[in-house]
């Protein structure tokens, strides 16, 4: 999809909960807050979250609509701490080793692109930095509900294995999803950089 299309449905209506997806919670809760990219963060609900406890974040998106409603969001909450930026994943870069966290949550896009982009992210980590890759998988379109239904943007572990191989993994596997409408598949990625 382009800016375009998500600025339209961003302005049509909220597109996600307020709140941190449960998976992202439980696996961030717990770190120090320090530094982090939410990329295609959307409306920012993690970016949100992750300031509300203290984490300075860039939250990256190309709809200028959706970070608005984030902004409008951490205004009326007085949250701080968040810079919103208005850019293409895909060309946006931060800093070499200047992150003590990159989240990329329910961002599909063609190969190549997914697995330079991730590779490129895994480099802005500082040493023991970490990646949360978190989206629908490929096996959601026979086997689950929702998300989007082209597999060739989908996840999955064997396709993130390129970037896994950077990485000090504790998690790259298919996680079940409960939604009001059935259980959801999911690919996860979650690795520190190593030191």
């Amino acid at each position: 999809m382009r800016a375009a299309e998500w600025d339209e449905r961003y302005a049509e209506r909220r597109q996600w909960s307020s709140g941190p997806n449960a998976l992202v919670e439980s696996l961030v809760g717990p770190l120090p807050p320090g530094d982090a990219v939410d990329l295609a963060a959307g409306e920012g609900r993690h970016a949100l979250w992750l300031a509300e406890r203290g984490w300075r974040v860039r939250a990256v998106d190309f709809s200028a609509v959706g970070l608005e409603r984030g902004q409008e969001q951490a205004e009326a909450a007085g949250v701080t701490g968040v810079a919103w930026e208005v850019a293409d994943v895909l060309t946006w870069s931060a800093a070499e080793a200047s992150q003590d966290l990159v989240l990329v949550a329910y961002l599909h896009l063609p190969e190549p692109g997914t697995t330079a982009l991730l590779r490129r992210a895994v480099g802005w980590l500082r040493p023991g930095g970490r990646l949360l890759l978190l989206g629908h998988d490929a096996d959601n379109v026979a086997h689950g509900v929702g998300g989007p239904q082209e597999p060739a943007i989908l996840h999955s572990v064997a396709r993130l294995a390129p970037v896994a191989e950077l990485l000090d993994v504790d998690r790259l596997e298919q996680v079940r999803r409960p939604t009001p409408d059935g259980v959801a598949l999911d690919t996860l990625l979650w690795g520190r950089r190593p030191g």
